[in-house]
């Protein structure tokens, strides 16, 4: 049977899941499940690394933090090393969330401070209006 190739986004969300309806389940636990599942299965790909929809979760520094080990680990076809960058991930990010909240509560990481006057400046430049109403129906939906 041919299995489709995962990305790292793709196990990252598979560890969430897994951690969510199990949340007493240690992280230790957790990597070995996930080891099992994944064992065998294809590398992900190098140039799909990362976690986009973790960024409204917490600071970048967070959800990042394992991305060097993963790198390590499909560089050397290791899925040890993948799973324990994913896990490193996710534990940072759950601990940020449980600490301190979700990042929209946190202001000193709000990324649109200081941007919004010149981004709006810059968009309505370029931007026809139109086409700004076309956009702004399209992100509602």
């Amino acid at each position: 049977m041919a299995q489709e190739q995962p990305s790292v986004a793709d196990i990252f969300r598979r560890a969430q899941s897994v951690h969510r309806e199990n949340p007493q389940l240690s992280y230790k636990d957790l990597k070995t499940q996930l080891l099992k599942e994944y064992q065998g299965a294809q590398f992900p790909p190098a140039d799909r690394s990362t976690i986009p929809e973790q960024d409204a979760r917490a600071p970048e520094e967070d959800w990042t933090a394992g991305l060097p080990i993963i790198m390590r680990g499909i560089q050397l076809q290791d899925w040890k090393e993948i799973i324990n960058g994913i896990v490193l991930s996710l534990e940072q990010t759950e601990n940020y969330e449980q600490q301190r909240g979700s990042q929209s509560v946190d202001t000193w990481h709000d990324r649109t401070v200081g941007i919004e006057g010149p981004l709006a400046k810059g968009v309505s430049k370029w931007m026809p209006e139109e086409l700004m109403a076309l956009a702004e129906r399209e992100t509602k939906k």
